[in-house]
This record gives C-alpha cells, sequence and structure tokens, in this order.
C-alpha cells in the first residue's frame, strides 16, 4: 500500500483485534538495520568515548570505544601494553543496531549478533544466558541442553519461545547461527572497507521470528512475492511454522482495508488519543524526551473525585503501554498522571503499568515516580519513531516532486 503517498511495504502485530504493532518501509529504500560491515575508523574520540566508523562510501556512524577490546579487525592491529587500542584507518566487522535519529548518526557494534527465533548467538562474548520469561523445569532443560555448546568464539541467548521448542529444533537453529558467524568472520577477512559482509532480512521477516509462539495465529500477506519469501525463510529456517502462513486472496478487500490499517497510521499521527472513559491523553515528542499528559476531559462519575482519577488513570496506563508500541517511541518518557492522594492508589497505578509495559517486544520499565509525581519510564531504542518514519516519506515525495 502507499504510505504519504510511497508505495510501501506495511506490517502489523495484531492483538485481541486491534492493532499493536505496525512498521513500513520503502519499496525501493533498503533498510541498513543488522547489516554487517568491513567499517574503516576514520576519527577516534576518547573524550566522549566513541570513534567514527565508515561503512560506505557516503554513511559514518557511531561506534563506543568501550567496545574496543572485543572488536573484531580485519587488517593489522596494534597492542599497548597488552590491549589492542583503536586507531584512525582500523578495519573491523561491525553490526548497525540502532537506525540513525533525530539527527544522530546510526550506532554500530562489535557484539555480533545473530538472531533466530529461539537463540541469539553473539560474537566477542562467552556466555549462556537466558530469558528471564523461562521459568522452572525450562530453565533448567534448556541450560542442560545448550552448556555443552559452550564455546570461546561466542555467547548464546536462549529467547523466550525456545520454552516450547522441541530440542531438536533449537539445535538445528544453533548449528544455522554457527554456520552464518563463521562465514561471516571468513568474508570479512577478505573484503575491502565498506563491504556489506551479510544483509540482514527484511524487516517483516524479522518480525515473524520475534513473534512469541504461543501468540501466533497466523501468517498473512496479500503479496505473492513477500508470500513465497515468508515460505522460502520458513522452509529453510523454522519449518514447523509453515502451516500458519496463508496467502490472502480477495481482491475486492484489500488485507490493509480488512484490519483498518489506513485509520490505525491516521490515528498514530495525532497528539491527542481518548480514552473510552472521555479522558484523553497528550501526546508531544521533543528531542529530548517524550512527554504524556493525562486529563479527565469529559469524564462524568457521580463518586468521589479521587475513585475518578484512579479510574482514569488505570485506563490511561494501559493506553499509554499501547501507544508507546504502536508509535514505537523511545528513550526518556515522561507520564503526567492526574495527581492521587493515597499512596495504596499510586503503587496500584505503578503495577499496573508496568504489567501492560512487559507486553512490549522492545524493553521498557517504569523507573520511578518524581517528588512532582511525573512517571519516569524507559523504553529502548532500536528503530525510528513512526513519527520520523512519516517525516522521512514526505521528505522523500517532495523531492521527487521538485526532481520533476
Amino acid at each position: 500500500m502507499s504510505v504519504k503517498n510511497v508505495p510501501c511495504v506495511l506490517c502489523a502485530w495484531m492483538e485481541d483485534g486491534k492493532t499493536a504493532e505496525i512498521s513500513f518501509a520503502p519499496l525501493d529504500q533498503p533498510d541498513i538495520l543488522g547489516n554487517i560491515y568491513v567499517g574503516q575508523v576514520e576519527r577516534v574520540l576518547p573524550n566522549i568515548q566513541g570513534a567514527f566508523v565508515r561503512i560506505d562510501k557516503k554513511r559514518f556512524c557511531f561506534y563506543s570505544l568501550r567496545e574496543q577490546n572485543q572488536a573484531i579487525y580485519t587488517n593489522d592491529k596494534r597492542q599497548v601494553n597488552g590491549r589492542y587500542v583503536l586507531k584512525a584507518g582500523d578495519q573491523l566487522l561491525v553490526q548497525v543496531v540502532r537506525e540513525q535519529m533525530r539527527g544522530k548518526r546510526p550506532t554500530v557494534t562489535s557484539k555480533l549478533a545473530f538472531s533466530g527465533k529461539y537463540l541469539v548467538l553473539v560474537a566477542a562474548n562467552s556466555y549462556l544466558r537466558l530469558s528471564r520469561k523461562l521459568v522452572g523445569d525450562d530453565r533448567v532443560r534448556l541450560r542442560e541442553l545448550l552448556e555443552p555448546e559452550a564455546s570461546e568464539d561466542y555467547g548464546i541467548i536462549v529467547r523466550t519461545n525456545a520454552g516450547q521448542a522441541d530440542p531438536q529444533n533449537i539445535l538445528r537453529e544453533l548449528t544455522v547461527l554457527k554456520k552464518r558467524f563463521y562465514q561471516v568472520l571468513e568474508k570479512g577477512r577478505s573484503r575491502v572497507s565498506g563491504s556489506l559482509v551479510e544483509e540482514a532480512q527484511p524487516f517483516y521477516l524479522n518480525a515473524i521470528r520475534d513473534a512469541y509462539t504461543d501468540k501466533l495465529e497466523e501468517i498473512v500477506t496479500d503479496v505473492p512475492e513477500i508470500y513465497e519469501k515468508i515460505q522460502t525463510y520458513l522452509q529453510e529456517y523454522h519449518p514447523e511454522d509453515l502451516h500458519w502462513l496463508r496467502l490472502y486472496r480477495d481482491t475486492l478487500l484489500p488485507l490493509h482495508k480488512l484490519y483498518g490499517l489506513e485509520h490505525t497510521l491516521s490515528e498514530i499521527q495525532k497528539n491527542h488519543v481518548w480514552l473510552k472513559s472521555g479522558g484523553f491523553l497528550v501526546i508531544e515528542q521533543t528531542e529530548a524526551f517524550v512527554s504524556v499528559d493525562v486529563n479527565t476531559g469529559r469524564y462524568v462519575s457521580d463518586k468521589e473525585s479521587q475513585e475518578t482519577y484512579r479510574k482514569i488513570n488505570l485506563e490511561a496506563a494501559r493506553e499509554i503501554a499501547e501507544q508507546l508500541r504502536l508509535r514505537n517511541l523511545s528513550g526518556i518518557i515522561l507520564v503526567d498522571f492526574i495527581n492521587l492522594n493515597k499512596p495504596d492508589d499510586e503503587e496500584e497505578l505503578m503495577h499496573v503499568f508496568q504489567e501492560h509495559l512487559k507486553k512490549d517486544s522492545v524493553k521498557a520499565k517504569v523507573v520511578d515516580m518524581t517528588a512532582l509525581k511525573i512517571v519516569e519510564v524507559t523504553r529502548q531504542k532500536v528503530r525510528r519513531p513512526i513519527s520520523e518514519e512519516f517525516q522521512a516519506l514526505e521528505t522523500k515525495t517532495e523531492l521527487e516532486r521538485k526532481e520533476l
């Protein structure tokens, strides 16, 4: 479908009949997130504990000097006092872990991550870590299964989906991830700086890979080419999931209209979000943080005001968690709930808010409530907010008009 008059691939995750997550990308614009390059260090900036690494002719990325001891060099390196010290001209394997956001350069890392549905293999580490959501017998069983696979070359992170997986499927995936890892090392040693060593798979395949198995009911697309790509991906990596895939064939009612995705895209461009109670949220994004203000609006109740405020806040907590996920808002988020006089009500609000944030596929948590009753939240930055994606499409459209 088209977004801002630009043909795009749209990917949405539906929960309980509602759009929980949505993302899109122009058909003619490749995504660099997750790509692995032979990067060349252009400048080292000790004062900010960072360096600028060039990954192609035009793009320079930020690299943290805290990782220089874990760097995977592809050219000669020097040792100072028993440690490798990064210098201009060094070539190393890096992976893009954060897109360009609000004028900040993309971020790259030496901790190359090879993600699967059940496991993540991480270079430059040596550990076995399990998702906190894996508990009891699942933790014991998975640790026993994977401890013999430990290596000094890489670490293994066990994802939540592994809890319900067949052990043979987990070990098969580990074999695939190790093969990818060693192929990247081998290719990196023979490529010049600026070379793309491994291209990340399309974002919609990542969405399928990262979906929780126990919540997945169907994978559906109305684009035959994308259907074939998903089918090929599942056949190669997760044949046990092929039964979920379906090609939608109704030409009279496109898939995005069936699920109301145009309406969703329209709504998330608005600052005001109405609550069922009649209250509303005002969401503002600034350079430094995201602010969310909770208002009573036209809420009417015969009960005492504190009980009214409590109910609005609890409804707002759920809606805010959903909006952060839907709009992909990240970084520091400050929420101004309606003031509550009872400490028990405040404690309930904080607990309920955190429980709703746990449903997010991106790490998000409540940090604290300040003396001014402002709730601080953090959400991991990975992709650009949806608002910036819209702006990028508008800029692209404007440039194309000028060219014409």
